[in-house]
């Protein structure tokens, strides 16, 4: 088995940290990740197991991206307001080749008179020759996830 990338990014907010939490943990995915960055697709919507509202640990969810391609994900922890953790799995479409899981980490912590906001992948590669590909998807995640942060601004401040 390869080793896993890990990518991480981060912003600062002047909001409440619990405000934060609890405006990004059960945000509509595609409401922050509506724009194509490079190869990254849109997220065009996701279908939460069961129906209801994005929050509990336990719960599953497929994310319907642009390209056609679909990803499982599984609410692994919640820990309000602090932090949230998810697993990826089930990926298909293009991204299929590439990521094995993943799992992912949204943290919160104060920070002067504002909230921190960490955003964290540790990607598991499908591959010896996918994981030599990481160092070029990372640098496009991280503009990725700056538009999704960028999203997450207009909507906190």
């Amino acid at each position: 088995m390869t080793a896993p990338t890990i990518l991480e990014y981060s912003r600062t907010y002047p909001v409440d940290p619990e405000r934060a939490y609890d405006w990004i943990l059960p945000i509509p995915l595609e409401q922050i990740f509506a724009r194509r960055y490079g190869p990254l697709p849109p997220i065009k919507g996701t279908d939460i197991d069961g129906g209801g509202v994005w929050g509990t640990a336990g719960q599953t969810r497929t994310i319907r991206l642009a390209d056609g391609g679909t990803m499982r994900e599984s609410l692994t922890r919640v820990d309000r307001p602090w932090s949230f953790g998810y697993r990826i799995d089930n990926v298909t479409g293009p991204m299929r080749p590439l990521v094995a899981t993943l799992d992912g980490l949204w943290s919160v912590e104060p920070a002067g008179n504002g909230a921190r906001v960490t955003w964290r992948w540790t990607v598991q590669p499908t591959n010896a020759w996918t994981a030599r590909v990481m160092p070029v998807f990372g640098r496009l995640w991280q503009g990725y996830a700056r538009q999704a942060f960028e999203e997450i601004e207009k909507g906190l401040v």
